[in-house]
């Protein structure tokens, strides 16, 4: 089916596009609530491994990300994204099922890696739009995005109130498999027929060249790497934090919801400026100023100050930070690979969540019953961060980005 044949608007497209990221989140945000009960029958209770429930997900993100985006140069978007949804599902009720920590971890693997075929809707938005308009649209994707991470926690503790924590996972299941009669049936393929690239030697090398070579490219991936690795810490490391360490377990929720809910409003006051004011404006104050949140939250820490609404506060603060950033930084890395956006994307997507995936969970290990390795780690991130943006930058920020990008779309919105 091509897009002359489904007429979405922008509205739907922007809601569909989110909530096929989403899938996801969920997976990962859902289950938060879930990790006490999972250690206390698989494991045994507080065992830090439990944590790699979240880390073998996000490794298998990352590694089917190599996957997906090439396979939709090749044969559509489309296609290839309902595919990668079904094995999605089979996967999530496979955890469902799951006897053993061990073989939950292998199926978690492989629901981490159909997962990954979300990437391909970063390329189906780099088909229509670039530029500023490419930004406000990922901003718009990211505000509906982030609904998930506010709800998802709360609706796995009502789960969880009612049933063992394996009907989250059917919940996983359920969800993709809405996802994929939406897609089936509203969304357009974005990629003609004769732009199709053969899946070569030579394509994924002039893929990985331009990824990869260029230096915003691959600047901005990295900066959006060790930014996602600071969340992943935070997300693998709340319950922990929240249960051991404030002595709130059931506050979790609500506190996880506040954080994301600042996230999803910094990326609608993003997607109201940008074209305005531009990516690497907003995108570069908001990195200074987490930067400084980074700094100022592990000085308290350190100095035992740290309390639960401290500790919200200061995270809170970063997470509009992330939602001013990650949208431009994303947009950016994308902007070179025009001509390769699949397989472009999933390069970049490998680099940012399986580099994300080491940094989290380096990170979540360190845990000692206080805040103080979490804020350590995000100043380290953060500093990292700045570091690449530099560099793709020719060590200079703010440089006016030029043009505004185009749209295939009326923006109607």
């Amino acid at each position: 089916m091509t897009s002359s044949k489904v007429s979405i608007g922008f509205g739907e497209f922007v809601t569909l596009s989110a909530i096929l990221m989403a899938i996801q989140a969920i997976a990962i945000d859902g289950m938060l609530p879930g990790l006490p009960a999972i250690s206390r029958e698989l494991l045994t209770d507080g065992d830090n491994r439990v944590q790699w429930v979240v880390t073998f997900y996000v490794l298998g993100m990352g590694a089917g990300q190599l996957i997906w985006g090439s396979l939709s140069d090749r044969f559509g978007r489309r296609p290839v994204l309902v595919i990668g949804l079904a094995l999605y599902g089979i996967a999530a009720l496979a955890c469902a099922l799951t006897r053993s920590f061990e073989t939950l971890l292998f199926w978690r693997l492989l629901n981490g890696l159909a997962a990954a075929c979300a990437v391909i809707v970063r390329s189906v938005i780099r088909d229509m739009y670039s530029g500023r308009s490419m930004a406000r649209v990922m901003s718009l994707t990211f505000i509906v995005f982030m609904v998930i991470p506010i709800l998802a926690p709360t609706v796995g503790q009502l789960i969880l109130m009612v049933w063992p924590w394996r009907a989250i996972f059917v919940l996983f299941s359920v969800f993709s498999t809405l996802a994929l009669v939406w897609a089936l049936l509203r969304l357009p393929e974005t990629l003609p027929v004769e732009l199709r690239q053969t899946l070569s030697p030579r394509h994924l090398v002039a893929a990985t060249r331009i990824a990869l070579g260029n230096r915003i490219s691959l600047g901005y991936t990295l900066a959006v790497t060790v930014t996602f690795g600071t969340v992943l810490a935070y997300v693998a490391m709340a319950p922990q934090i929240f249960g051991s360490t404030f002595g709130r377990a059931s506050w979790m929720p609500g506190m996880f919801a506040v954080c994301a809910l600042a996230m999803s409003l910094a990326s609608y006051l993003n997607s109201r400026l940008v074209e305005q004011l531009g990516m690497r404006f907003i995108s570069h104050s908001a990195l200074i100023v987490y930067l400084g949140v980074a700094v100022l939250h592990l000085l308290v820490a350190l100095e035992g100050y740290e309390r639960m609404w401290t500790f919200v506060l200061f995270q809170s603060l970063a997470m509009g930070c992330f939602g001013l950033m990650v949208s431009n930084f994303g947009a950016m890395a994308m902007e070179p690979v025009g001509a390769v956006a699949g397989a472009g994307a999933s390069l970049q997507g490998f680099v940012t969540t399986a580099g994300a995936a080491v940094i989290g969970g380096a990170i979540g290990k360190t845990f000692d019953n206080s805040t103080v390795p979490f804020t350590v780690g995000s100043l380290c991130c953060a500093t990292a961060c700045l570091v690449f943006v530099l560099a793709a930058e020719k060590w200079r920020l703010f440089h006016p980005q030029a043009g505004s990008g185009h749209t295939r779309f009326a923006d109607s919105a």
